[in-house]
């Protein structure tokens, strides 16, 4: 089945465990070459997966630089988001810090910040809104909700259904690594509460 995603459309992907969600948006971010087929992305691309991108080795001032330059950000536009990143964060004493010894949590809080102030075209979104603790998660779905998603081409993976139908106007259903449904975003979370249920 092929998949098609259309410009400022929020899409998303439902599957179980282990069904191939991930995998699916990393190829889509272009982090995994395809063995077959093909993919045609037209825009900046940036996939949001708990820090996935970042360099452990590496402080988060230098992951900020690093990431947003990737994003197509000149150096004079990071530095004045610079402030607004590590705000947002709530990293302000850590900067300067390997990320190699930052909670998982406050890798994925610096991902999430990255991507809210630098931004691109297309999003992927594999379970942002479990980042962070639950002051941290309300601040991340206020922004997300208020200006983010706006003009925006998301693909979001949550296991959160609610998450799925506030947000996507249409929903892809996944198991064992195949695209079974795309389509009513009800009928894609019914497939996935059936499959559940068929345990």
């Amino acid at each position: 089945m092929d998949l098609e995603v259309f410009k400022g459309e929020c899409i998303g992907l439902v599957g179980r465990n282990g069904s191939g969600k991930s995998t699916l948006v990393k190829l889509l971010a272009g982090v995994y070459p395809s063995d077959t087929g093909s993919i045609q992305i037209n825009g900046t691309t940036l996939l949001m997966n708990l820090g996935v991108g970042m360099s452990h080795e590496l402080t988060a001032r230098e992951n900020i630089y690093i990431s947003a330059s990737v994003l197509g950000l000149k150096i004079r536009k990071i530095d004045r988001i610079f402030n607004d990143i590590v705000r947002f964060a709530e990293l302000d004493g850590f900067i300067d810090t390997k990320i190699k010894y930052f909670s998982s949590g406050m890798v994925a809080r610096l991902g999430f910040s990255i991507a809210v102030n630098a931004g691109a075209a297309i999003m992927f979104l594999d379970e942002i809104f479990a980042v962070g603790d639950m002051n941290f998660q309300e601040k991340a779905v206020k922004v997300f909700e208020s200006s983010w998603i706006k003009g925006k081409t998301v693909v979001l993976i949550s296991h959160h259904m609610d998450v799925i139908q506030k947000y996507c106007n249409r929903a892809g259903y996944i198991k064992d690594g195949q695209l079974m449904y795309l389509g009513n975003t009800e009928k894609a979370i019914q497939m996935y509460r059936d499959d559940n249920l068929a345990v």
